[in-house]
């Protein structure tokens, strides 16, 4: 793996409007699978609330701004044209961050 100083992190917490917080999930980690299959893309995962509400935390490392935009691209042309996309499923609008992660902080070499 190349020497980093600083990886991009991705975060995005959303809701499901009632009753279709099972799609949204499958949606979700359909996602983030691809993601993962994206070049420059290093973890991807999705999680729901521990307490069962339908909240989701989704977040992503990529090697560079390059990297996101590619695999934003493509989840947007392969999936979203396919399935319509999430929005339609969401209970609110999806608080989206993105943020510098400090390669000190995370060890990328173990499972």
């Amino acid at each position: 793996m190349k020497s980093k100083n600083t990886y991009w992190l991705e975060t995005v917490v959303c809701s499901a409007r009632k009753g279709v917080d099972v799609r949204l999930e499958r949606m979700l980690e359909a996602r983030q699978e691809m993601r993962r299959r994206t070049e420059g893309c290093v973890r991807a995962w999705v999680s729901r609330s521990i307490d069962g509400q339908p909240m989701f935390l989704l977040q992503a490392i990529y090697d560079d701004e390059d990297s996101w935009r590619r695999s934003a691209k493509r989840v947007s042309e392969e999936l979203d044209s396919r399935d319509g996309g999430i929005e339609s499923l969401l209970g609110g609008p999806p608080l989206v961050g993105i943020f510098a992660l400090n390669s000190e902080n995370i060890d990328l070499e173990s499972p």
